[in-house]
């Protein structure tokens, strides 16, 4: 399978020019005192929407209109923040947008998806529920991760991190169906071969690790985890040939270790980012990941769409 190349990836920053945040990377000492390492944090928390989601959504419809032309509308599924993304891309250039979201998605996303206007429908069958309201009303399905020109938007996140700082040593990413990871590792692997690209995932949501391990891209049980924006319910062909090419190593943190890890990051960063943000931090902090004494270490925050109910948990 073809995987996503350097001219792909600079294609993709023209795109997104002007149409994203080029987000901070920002250090984080108070963690890398704790750690004995020298981390900075990726925050795509700040970026449009609230995660990184908006690059990836938005590079692939603009890379599919050129090739075919704008479409009527778009149709995605999603448990949150790329329902929120496609939303954000439809008002933009003005297309009806339809998202389907499991009923027990997190409120505040569902709300943000209908305050930027798109029609939600909440169901359980996400895949076949999207692909038949794309083929009843004409609108293009807009896939949440497994699409190279999706993968190349993510992309650009490992572009400006190498940009805006000093080469690290590792690259630490939080993994639901792949896209962050695969573009991220596309992008820091073609000009620091030697930095290691290492996933994190929830051991409740692992549809990544599993498909590593088994060859069968999903699990057989629905994936849950308080880190709700990794909860994919399978892994990509297109990610999951990213994943084995370029990505050094995929790691499962426990459930209950994901909470105390969002508390300390937010305390120590600052950042009011989601609990899939946390999960790198709590690999580091239960040794799942190599690392040597004063490693540059980055930290890609994925998002910020925090439930309010949820807030209390950081009490």
């Amino acid at each position: 399978m073809r995987l996503v190349t350097g001219d792909d990836i600079t294609a993709a920053e023209k795109r997104l020019d002007g149409r994203v945040v080029r987000t901070p990377l920002l250090a984080a000492p108070s963690l890398g005192a704790e750690l004995g390492l020298r981390i900075s944090v990726k925050a795509e928390n700040l970026q449009h929407t609230g995660s990184f989601k908006a690059r990836g959504a938005m590079n692939a419809l603009l890379a599919r209109a050129e090739r075919e032309g704008m479409p009527a509308g778009l149709v995605a599924f999603s448990a949150g923040n790329h329902a929120i993304a496609v939303a954000f891309v439809g008002r933009a250039f003005g297309l009806p947008t339809v998202v389907c979201m499991p009923p027990a998605a997190v409120p505040s996303k569902v709300d943000t998806v209908r305050r930027l206007g798109a029609e939600v429908v909440l169901t359980h069958d996400l895949l076949d529920t999207a692909q038949g309201l794309a083929a009843e009303r004409g609108y293009h399905l807009l896939p949440p991760f497994d699409d190279p020109d999706v993968i190349a938007g993510q992309a650009t996140i490992g572009r400006e991190l190498l940009a805006d700082g000093p080469v690290p040593a590792l690259v630490l990413v939080p993994v639901g169906g792949g896209g962050l990871i695969s573009g991220i590792a596309a992008a820091v692997k073609e000009a620091s071969p030697a930095t290691r690209i290492v996933g994190v995932e929830p051991d409740g949501a692992n549809a990544m690790s599993y498909a590593l391990r088994t060859g069968t891209p999903t699990p057989p049980v629905r994936p849950a985890s308080v880190a709700d924006g990794l909860a994919a319910p399978f892994a990509g062909r297109h990610t999951l040939a990213h994943v084995r090419a370029l990505v050094d190593d995929v790691v499962e943190v426990p459930e209950e270790s994901i909470l105390p890890a969002w508390s300390d990051l937010v305390d120590a960063t600052k950042l009011l980012v989601e609990p899939a943000a946390a999960v790198t931090l709590a690999a580091l902090r239960a040794g799942l990941v190599t690392v040597a004494p004063d490693d540059r270490v980055v930290l890609v925050l994925s998002g910020g769409n925090v439930d309010r109910s949820r807030l209390a948990a950081l009490g």
